[in-house]
């Protein structure tokens, strides 16, 4: 079946109740059943709920084969509990057909190729997939399609029941004898917590995994007690410097610097640049960098921001330090600033992934006046392709783009025109991750595209004496300078389904044919 950004979603596909992509708002109006997790009661008064292993709190919530697991990655390249977990659950317990439902997975766990390609992980449930994994995945490895969920679809998906966790596997930087746990404080500061609320609200079990105990109570927690089945102590869950990854970078790439500085005066000369507006950064270079110029505007203006939301940096923090910024919500914490700030400052708040972009009745992406975003590809109806490579390898995260596209009132995605011998305008995305009806302005060092469906932003920018292209010009210029890539060789084989928000189909992602 052909969906609304024309992509062919095979039928096998539509079951359960699945239908495929049919435009944004289309659930809008319509009823979702909230699951409950079967919850273990303790009527008799607890003075620890520590376990001495992994493999203990396994035993102990009987994990068996068949079972889904789940992980947050605010850890990011520095995670070392999803394969701590992993080993423990296939070489010491011997399961197999376990399904992994982490929030994001990197490089930092490619050693789970190998228990993919030895058949014991069957199912991968996750918003992104990078190195060696994805590129098992794209090869077919993998025994079912990998679902790809954004942020937001993946805590409306839990609530619904459409995901279902057995064991939710919690990093904690610090945990009481209880579980009361935050990212805050011991040698593994990560900030905030909030992909992981979620999971420990629903899953079947919850075990908190720290190398660093507290005194009762760890408060504010992140997650708290009553949430939490087991507690489990290891010399270490993962090092903190993996947080700043390539993502979340500040780049010092001019062409990166004149993408930010003209997407600042963008969003000034559409009129959302105002006293009290409200914003997102998304990450990447470009997208990141933007939030400096806007510093300036802002300075010079004597304007302040509302709330700036999503994945929280340094840079943000400092301006609410500065008087700038009235509030944070941060979902993730970029870097290890950020992570300070959540306990220094009372007004940046720690929010959980439901609260921050769930597409279950409403969510703070839809207060955004504003959100910049990275692209590895955008296409010629303004789709967004953020999840597989220029070889069709699934190397990237959906996140939360297509949730604050969505929700904003105005998205901006900032691009490169050409990465190296690669155009970044194309005619086709390889993936559609974000439909191009909630995309309003494609930004590149080379010209600025407004989406037809906008001709207010359009005659604005023109306005302010920005000079505007059609998205086909910009796509011809791309092509011009260099070329047109060899059309990548795909099997039948669906490896990957792309979910979009609201739990329909947008597209799917094949199989590699790497003999072609």
């Amino acid at each position: 079946m052909i969906n609304a950004v024309g992509r062919d979603i095979p039928d096998e596909l539509l079951v359960n109740g699945k239908e495929v992509y049919q435009g944004k708002n289309y659930m809008d109006g319509k009823y979702l059943h909230k699951a409950a997790p079967t919850t273990r009661r303790y009527e008799k008064p607890q003075e620890s709920k520590i376990l001495a292993s992994i493999t203990e709190a396994l035993k102990a919530c009987g994990a068996k084969d068949g079972m889904t697991f789940s992980f947050h990655h605010h850890l990011r390249d520095g995670d070392y509990v999803v394969n701590m977990v992993m080993k423990a659950a296939i070489e010491e317990l011997g399961l197999k057909d376990l399904t992994i439902a982490a929030t994001s997975l990197g490089s930092a766990h490619d050693p789970i190729a190998d228990y993919i390609e030895e058949g014991k992980v069957i199912g991968i449930q996750t918003s992104g997939i990078r190195g060696r994994m994805g590129e098992v995945v794209s090869a077919g490895k993998l025994k079912t399609p990998a679902i790809i969920r954004s942020h937001g679809g993946r805590p409306r998906a839990i609530e619904a029941g459409e995901v279902h966790i057995d064991i939710a596997f919690v990093a904690a930087p610090t945990s009481d004898c209880v579980g009361n746990c935050r990212g805050i404080g011991g040698k593994s500061n990560c900030g905030s917590m909030g992909y992981a609320m979620t999971d420990a609200k629903y899953a079947d079990n919850v075990i908190i995994i720290t190398n660093h105990l507290v005194a009762y109570p760890n408060a504010p927690w992140a997650i708290p007690e009553y949430d939490v089945d087991y507690v489990v102590l290891t010399d270490d869950i993962g090092d903190p410097k993996g947080i700043m990854s390539g993502a979340t970078r500040y780049t010092k790439n001019p062409k990166e610097l004149l993408i930010a500085k003209t997407a600042a005066n963008v969003i000034e000369a559409t009129g959302y640049l105002y006293d009290g507006f409200s914003m997102q950064m998304g990450s990447g270079g470009a997208s990141l960098a933007t939030a400096r110029f806007l510093r300036q505007k802002m300075l010079d203006q004597h304007i302040h921001c509302r709330f700036a939301l999503g994945g929280i940096t340094g840079q943000i923090t400092a301006m609410h330090e500065e008087g700038l910024i009235d509030r944070v919500l941060d979902v993730q914490s970029f870097d290890l600033d950020a992570a300070l700030s959540l306990k220094n400052n009372h007004f940046h708040h720690q929010i959980g992934a439901t609260y921050y972009a769930s597409h279950m009745i409403s969510a703070a992406v839809d207060q955004l006046d504003f959100v910049i975003l990275s692209a590895l590809e955008i296409d010629t109806d303004f789709n967004v392709n953020v999840l597989t490579g220029s070889d069709g390898v699934i190397r990237g995260a959906i996140g939360g783009h297509p949730d604050t596209a969505e929700g904003a009132s105005l998205s901006v995605v900032v691009a490169p025109l050409t990465r190296g011998r690669i155009p970044t305008i194309v005619k086709h995305v390889n993936t559609v991750v974000t439909p191009g009806e909630v995309v309003d302005v494609v930004v590149t060092e080379q010209g600025i595209a407004v989406n037809p469906r906008r001709p207010d932003l359009k005659e604005k920018i023109e306005a302010a004496g920005l000079h505007v292209f059609t998205i086909e010009q910009l796509q011809q210029r791309a092509e011009a300078l260099v070329g047109v890539p060899e059309p990548i060789r795909y099997k039948d084989r669906i490896v990957g389904v792309v979910m979009y928000r609201d739990n329909t189909i947008i597209d799917v992602v094949h199989e590699i044919d790497e003999d072609a």
